[in-house]
């Protein structure tokens, strides 16, 4: 797969491309990579899709962020050397908080939003960030995290597979996006998001309850929510199929037409 800039990212482009249609990028959460985001959503029908892997995590190169700021920064970065102006931008978890500072820091950037088990502030417990940057409690508090993803509906494969990111990422990296989280903000910033927003929820998040959706939903100028039954923090692979057609949807009924045809 191809890297931009030290940034590795898996690219899906259909064999007919509408030209009034953006790319659509997707920005996985905390200790994630490309493959936190099921094929379906890597290969959205008719869409062209890039689904990078942030700095230090999955293949990409280089040291994880201490803000959310900084990731922002960074895929910006990755737009600028794929020469791609705006995008939809979809991001899930810690991804939501990058997708919402691009929003508000680099608005001609983002012409479309996409909040996947997301909240205005993205809190982490304490005792989650004293363990989970120390190497002696970092396997255990990584098991714990990565179970509170998932529902009881969860497919064990896929437990496993994320458990397995999250351990790859390492304590140092994982712990910076804990404290990233920890710090994000920006609920007294969402009257400033005019941009067309779905937002979506597993009705059994016990990481971003549905009550952090509801939020978004009633604080943004221009949201659709919808949440999803049986389904924890980790949609995209929980109902990777379900996401896909929301997503789909949402996307033909508000086209992410370029500048120019605005």
């Amino acid at each position: 797969m191809p890297f931009a800039q030290g940034i590795h990212y898996s690219f899906y482009q259909p064999k007919e491309i509408d030209p009034s249609r953006l790319p659509l990028i997707l920005i996985h959460g905390a200790g994630g990579s490309f493959l936190s985001w099921h094929p379906y959503l890597r290969r959205l029908t008719g869409e062209t899709v890039y689904a990078p892997d942030l700095p230090g995590h999955g293949e990409s190169e280089g040291d994880g962020r201490r803000t959310i700021e900084e990731y922002a920064d960074d895929i910006v970065r990755f737009m600028e050397n794929l020469r791609v102006e705006s995008a939809v931008i979809a991001g899930l978890s810690m991804g939501s908080g990058i997708a919402l500072t691009l929003a508000l820091k680099y608005p001609q950037r983002v012409r479309v939003l996409a909040l996947l088990g997301s909240g205005a502030k993205l809190r982490v417990a304490q005792s989650t960030l004293d363990t989970i940057g120390n190497p002696e409690t970092f396997a255990a508090a990584v098991e714990i995290v990565n179970r509170a993803c998932f529902s009881s509906y969860a497919l064990q494969d896929l437990v496993a597979l994320s458990k397995k990111s999250m351990l790859n990422t390492g304590p140092s990296i994982l712990l910076g996006d804990y404290l990233a989280c920890n710090q994000f903000d920006v609920t007294a910033q969402l009257a400033q998001i005019p941009t067309p927003t779905l937002i979506l929820c597993g009705a059994d998040d016990a990481m971003t309850p549905p009550k952090y959706s509801h939020y978004l939903k009633d604080h943004l100028p221009n949201a659709q929510l919808h949440i999803l039954e049986k389904t924890g923090h980790m949609l995209t692979l929980e109902q990777p199929d379900a996401v896909a057609k929301l997503l789909k949807k949402f996307l033909d009924e508000v086209p992410a037409s370029s500048p120019a045809d605005s």
